[in-house]
C-alpha cells in the first residue's frame, strides 16, 4: 500500500510540474513588464505635471500589464506557482502522524519508531 500511495503522489507531483513552470513564466514575465513600465512610468517628466489618471492613460503599457498582473493574482497565479509544495507540505503534515515524510517529489521518508520505555 505504501508503495502505490508513494507512486500515485510521485506521479501526481510529477504532472503538475509542467504547468507550474508556465505559470512561473508568466508570472515572471508579466511582472517584468509591469517593472519596466513602471520605470517608464516613473522616469517620464510628464507624470508629476498631470493628474493621475492621465498620466496612466499617456502609459497604456505599464496600465495594461499592472492590470494584467492584478488579475492574474486575483486567478489565483500564487497558488498555481507553489502547487506541488503546497500538495508535499499537507502531505507532510498528514504522515507525520504515521510516523513518515516526503520529500517535494513525493518520495516516502520512513522515520524510526520511537521507543517507548
Amino acid at each position: 500500500d505504501l508503495k502505490a500511495f508513494e507512486r500515485r503522489l510521485t506521479e501526481y507531483i510529477a504532472c503538475l510540474q509542467p504547468a507550474t513552470g508556465r505559470w512561473r513564466m508568466i508570472l515572471i514575465v508579466v511582472s517584468v513588464y509591469t517593472a519596466t513600465g513602471a520605470w517608464n512610468w516613473l522616469i517620464d517628466p510628464e507624470t508629476q505635471k498631470v493628474s493621475f489618471f492621465t498620466s496612466l492613460w499617456n502609459h497604456p503599457f505599464f496600465t495594461i500589464s499592472c492590470i494584467t498582473l492584478i488579475g492574474l493574482f486575483f486567478a489565483g497565479i500564487h497558488k498555481r506557482v507553489v502547487a506541488p509544495s503546497i500538495i508535499a507540505a499537507r502531505c507532510r503534515t498528514v504522515l507525520a502522524e504515521y510516523n513518515m515524510s516526503c520529500d517535494d517529489t513525493g518520495k516516502l521518508i520512513l522515520k524510526p519508531r520511537p521507543h517507548v520505555q
